[in-house]
């Protein structure tokens, strides 16, 4: 889906989640009708203009059944008692690779992890150099948006146009930014050329 916008409005995302959670709930997808009735839609029109704008985004996939309704990438149920994070792309812990920073879906983080933020982000990680900290390749971790890490804490940083987590040093105008698996040297670069763009909150994983 290069180049499509797959951002959402209210009303979209509020029929993406109800077909999640329906899906999850029944083990099979909602129909129209569902649809219409659970979100106070009156029309079967108003239904599918927002499911063919949802397919057109790339979100679900429709067959030309009553209950033909796939729902594509990653879209979490939401739980009670969460808050959906956006995840906006893949984070290296090991060799830094590239930022990506569209929305691939949404993770549900509990509020007791994330309080009542609303401008987190999640990330997946790729990489096994953090396995010290318990942060394992293909995990998701939440990040709160901040440009300062106090000495030693886990952040995601930004090395040139490219991410990776790390614990973050300063010492004498210089950043290190420090493996948990010994397998890996310390990073080591000037302080301007390492951008903190937040601290590691949290983390998600799926067994």
């Amino acid at each position: 889906m290069t180049g499509v916008n797959r951002k959402l409005t209210a009303r979209q995302r509020e029929v993406l989640e109800f077909i999640v959670n329906f899906s999850a709930e029944r083990g099979f997808p909602p129909s129209i009708r569902e649809i219409g009735a659970a979100l106070g839609i009156s029309s079967l029109r108003g239904v599918t203009v927002h499911l063919d704008a949802l397919e057109r985004k790339g979100w679900i996939e429709r067959e030309r059944t009553s209950r033909g309704i796939h729902v594509l990438g990653v879209v979490a149920p939401k739980s009670q008692g969460s808050v959906d994070v956006p995840i906006v792309g893949t984070i290296a812990a090991g060799i830094p690779i590239p930022a990506i920073e569209n929305i691939e879906g949404y993770v549900p983080a509990p509020e007791e992890m994330v309080g009542k933020s609303t401008d987190l982000f999640a990330l997946r990680v790729r990489g096994d150099s953090m396995t010290g900290d318990g942060v394992l390749p293909g995990d998701i971790v939440i990040v709160r948006p901040q440009k300062r890490a106090a000495n030693g804490e886990l952040a995601a940083v930004l090395v040139g146009d490219e991410a990776t987590i790390k614990r973050v040093y300063q010492e004498e105008g210089r950043a290190i930014l420090v493996s948990s698996n010994p397998a890996y040297e310390p990073i080591v670069i000037e302080r301007e050329d390492a951008g903190v763009i937040g601290k590691v909150i949290g983390l998600i994983r799926n067994y």
